[in-house]
């Protein structure tokens, strides 16, 4: 079962046993998936979501939550921060176990002996090789970092 069937057996679940909560959160996404087929159609077919853009909506949606969940807990908003927390923890549920960050390193160490990157101006031919070796599977802020480090050291 894909990850999107999932999350519309558990929504229907999560209705029928009279969840509210998840259940809001679940239909937010069905409404991101929904508007990520929209955006793909073109001619006026139906398109259906690969499972690979189900994972982007879907870090798309948990990039969003703990953006907020950042700026209510510097507000001191705790009631905000933790239904951002609830949420978030539901989207993270439905992700694939996102890579540690020696992981990481190690693929950046990899790649770069392999495309010959050693300086902060290959940083650009390093990223476009490496991107689509860890997409879906590690936070790209966390990678350009960790690419960062390691150009310059």
């Amino acid at each position: 079962m894909s990850t999107y069937q999932t999350i519309l057996a558990d929504l229907k679940t999560a209705m029928k046993s009279r969840d509210g909560d998840k259940a809001t959160v679940l239909r937010s996404l069905k409404a991101a998936f929904q508007e990520k087929e929209i955006s793909m159609r073109t001619g006026g077919g139906a398109v259906e979501l690969k499972e690979e853009e189900v994972i982007q909506v879907l870090m798309k949606a948990a990039k969003q939550r703990r953006d907020s969940l950042t700026q209510y807990e510097n507000a001191s908003r705790e009631d905000l921060a933790s239904v951002e927390r609830y949420e978030l923890e539901i989207i993270d549920s439905y992700l694939p176990k996102m890579m540690t960050e020696s992981e990481i390193r190690t693929i950046v160490t990899q790649v770069a002996d392999q495309v010959g990157a050693s300086s902060p101006a290959d940083m650009g031919k390093l990223m476009g090789a490496l991107m689509p070796k860890v997409k879906g599977k590690a936070d790209g802020a966390q990678v350009n970092k960790v690419v960062k480090e390691h150009l310059a050291g």
